[in-house]
């Protein structure tokens, strides 16, 4: 008697086996493209200036290493002052001395350091002074400072106390850094409303629009004054245009 053959199709991949086994490898390659997709999460800081008077030079490089250490199973990566000069030395708008101000964006673009250190140490005998301030880089303005002594301590103790405090003003920066420039805006906004009601009354006569003109462009003037004082931003400079503007016109209604 004759057996008969019956051929069986063929399952996806050949088996149950391969099957899995394909399914593992797409998992591990996706697990791996998601990973790598994962953006860092560590902000950069960096050892901008460290000062010394009545101290050891070495201090300098003393407190950029405990700093160091401290930091380095935190969300931040820090850049000592070295690795500073280093990372500026091929750029071609820095200048030493910047400390402060707009000058500091150029260091944000070569480094990505969203933020930067000043440190001033002093000493005399046994008594020794510290501050340490933070300052942004994207607007070049302080976002937090913290200044102590200790009349009877050792340099060693004066820069454990440093360190620590430079931690917590770390530790403070929020994830995301104030829109100062939305704080004007709020600002301005504020100094304006009570005169919002005299300029629509003022509206339904001449003079009182003239007055209202004048008293509101006066008002906008000084504050678009003083945030240009503060800061050089756009912002600044058009609300200063704006008032002055509504200031003319205020005079120029009154004249006729």
């Amino acid at each position: 008697m004759r057996a008969t053959v019956v051929d069986r199709p063929a399952l996806p991949f050949g088996s149950a086996s391969r099957r899995a086994h394909a399914a593992l490898v797409v998992a591990v390659l996706l697990a791996g493209g998601i990973a790598h997709a994962q953006p860092d999460s560590r902000r950069t800081v960096g050892i901008l200036d460290v000062r010394v008077e009545g101290v050891a030079p070495e201090a300098k490089l003393q407190f950029g290493a405990a700093l160091e250490q401290q930091l380095a199973t935190s969300h931040y990566t820090l850049l000592t002052q070295p690795k500073m000069h280093e990372a500026m030395a091929s750029s071609a708008k820095f200048t030493e001395g910047c400390v402060v101000g707009a000058c500091l964006m150029d260091i944000r673009a070569q480094t990505s350091a969203e933020l930067v250190l000043l440190v001033a140490f002093n000493g005399s005998g046994t008594t020794y002074g510290y501050v340490v301030t933070l300052v942004r880089t994207d607007t070049g303005r302080v976002l937090s400072q913290h200044a102590d002594r200790c009349d009877v301590c050792t340099l060693t103790e004066a820069m454990g106390k440093a360190t620590k405090a430079t931690l917590a003003l770390l530790d403070a920066v929020p994830p995301q850094l104030p829109d100062e420039s939305a704080a004007q805006r709020l600002a301005l906004s504020a100094a304006i409303v009570p005169y919002q009601r005299d300029l629509a009354d003022a509206r339904r006569h001449p003079k009182r629009l003239g007055t209202g003109l004048t008293i509101a462009g006066g008002v906008i003037t000084i504050v678009g004054i003083v945030a240009l004082a503060s800061s050089s931003t756009k912002p600044a400079v058009a609300i200063t245009a704006g008032g002055a503007g509504l200031l003319l016109g205020g005079v120029t209604i009154l004249a006729f």
